[in-house]
């Protein structure tokens, strides 16, 4: 007697709750544009997923996203079709499969089996056989031999294979080096810097909570530039209680340093009328607020999107501050201020290492339309600045079109003079080391240990 043949699906094992989590947050920044330095935190509480398993999740998540150009060029090669013909599910199971057997200590057998046996689940068994012949492909040799394959020479076009190598788009990587100039050898450092897993910032709110006892509650370390700074080597920072009772925020150190800068500029005559022109979501904000009550100082904040107004309010209760809801470019201010911010909405380039997804998410085209904005609203911020006041410029990006390039064009068109920045970010507890010719400064990750952020000092006249 002959037996009937089995048709049922053959049953298959979930992915693990790390590396369930790991999927989810890739799908949602591919499908809806989300954050993963966001959404991860968010789901894991949310999940109860902690310890080792924590760990492992955010490995997986912020090191997939990192290197998704690496990772797309190897499931390329060994799927034999480009990316874009491949269902966006099933890819990103094959960045996660990827990314484990390329950049991890996983066993190649548990990367592959786990991965598989997800896409028989989600798909069907021919497209589960895909998964498995493509990172069984993708296992049989290790990053360096795919890099060495599928980079550009390096005598050809260093940039791109440096690029390459750090998972980074080349112009990026071009930009990069057209900034660091004469220190252009420091490429590989600034690219590799972007994918170390950086340390979680915190700033103690002046004249509430020290540095040194925000330190000890949270059990960090004191940082060596702001004299408000922490550093936590790892944790979800928004389950502690100095930022959950507003006493602390989670601010990077070269941020605030720009807040600092500005506090520290030579103005003559300070009547305390002080203005961040743009604001969301306030930690500079907060800053300016809180150092400012010591001298009897006032901040007004400008942020035009009402959700990042709200974080501005937030951030900065009890300080003080009037919050106008309203575009930096016509804010409807009447001019006078002493010193004003304009930390101006940029590229982001210099947070690339917190923000993992970033640098593929940005595209060149995005920078003029950005620039003419950063432009604008630095006429706008001189304009509301009295003679002899300071406007302090600031970008959280390296690229020469958003920060030397702007400040040209201000020096061109209005009555305004650099000063020399320099040192109003070295009277930290240590002295702000390579800070190079001036007038303006850059900060990088893999010197300063901070974003890479740009700051220029203007004195209107």
């Amino acid at each position: 007697m002959t037996r009937p043949r089995n048709t049922k699906r053959p049953r298959r094992t979930p992915l693990d709750p790390a590396r369930r989590a790991a999927l989810d947050v890739l799908r949602a920044v591919s499908e809806r544009d989300a954050y993963a330095n966001l959404a991860l935190p968010a789901m894991l509480r949310e999940r109860g997923i902690t310890g080792r398993d924590a760990a492992f999740a955010t490995e997986l998540t912020y090191g997939a996203c990192r290197t998704r150009g690496l990772l797309d060029a190897v499931i390329e090669r060994a799927a034999g079709r480009p990316v874009d013909r491949i269902d966006p599910m099933l890819l990103d199971l094959l960045r996660l499969g990827a990314y484990q057997l390329l950049r991890t200590r996983v066993e190649p057998h548990a990367a592959v089996s786990t991965t598989v046996e997800q896409a028989g689940i989600e798909f069907d068994t021919a497209r589960a056989g895909f998964v498995n012949g493509v990172l069984r492909t993708i296992g049989r040799r290790d990053e360096q031999s795919w890099i060495a394959e599928l980079a550009p020479p390096a005598d050809a076009d260093p940039v791109g294979h440096t690029a390459f190598t750090h998972a980074h788009p080349r112009w990026i990587a071009q930009a990069f080096t057209d900034a660091l100039g004469a220190d252009a050898g420091q490429l590989d450092a600034v690219l590799g810097a972007d994918n170390e897993r950086p340390v979680v910032h915190l700033a103690a709110r002046p004249g509430v909570l020290g540095a040194d006892a925000l330190a000890e509650a949270v059990g960090g370390t004191v940082g060596r530039y702001s004299p408000y700074a922490v550093h936590l080597p790892s944790g979800d920072p928004g389950t502690l209680e100095p930022v959950r009772n507003g006493t602390a925020l989670v601010q990077d150190e070269g941020s605030q340093l720009v807040a600092l800068a500005l506090t520290r500029a030579p103005v003559d005559g300070d009547t305390g009328r002080w203005l961040d022109l743009c604001s969301g979501p306030g930690g500079k904000t907060a800053m300016l607020a809180a150092i400012g009550a010591g001298t009897g100082a006032r901040v007004t904040a400008v942020e035009p999107a009402p959700a990042r107004a709200d974080m501005v309010q937030q951030n900065t209760l009890g300080l003080g501050v009037e919050v106008v809801r309203a575009d930096g470019r016509d804010s409807g201010l009447a001019p006078g201020f002493d010193r004003v911010l304009v930390d101006a909405p940029c590229t982001g380039l210099g947070a690339l290492r917190r923000r993992p997804e970033a640098r593929w998410r940005r595209q060149p085209g995005d920078v003029p339309a950005l620039a003419k904005l950063q432009r604008e609203l630095l006429a706008a911020a001189i304009a509301l600045t009295r003679p002899g006041g300071v406007v302090l410029y600031a970008t959280c990006s390296p690229h020469l079109a958003e920060t030397v390039g702007v400040v040209a064009d201000a020096l061109r068109r209005h009555p305004v003079t650099a000063l020399d920045t320099r040192p109003m970010f070295a009277a930290g507890r240590d002295p702000l080391p390579d800070l190079g010719d001036g007038p303006y400064v850059q900060l990088w990750p893999h010197r300063h240990g901070t974003d890479a952020m740009f700051a220029a000092a203007l004195e209107v006249g």
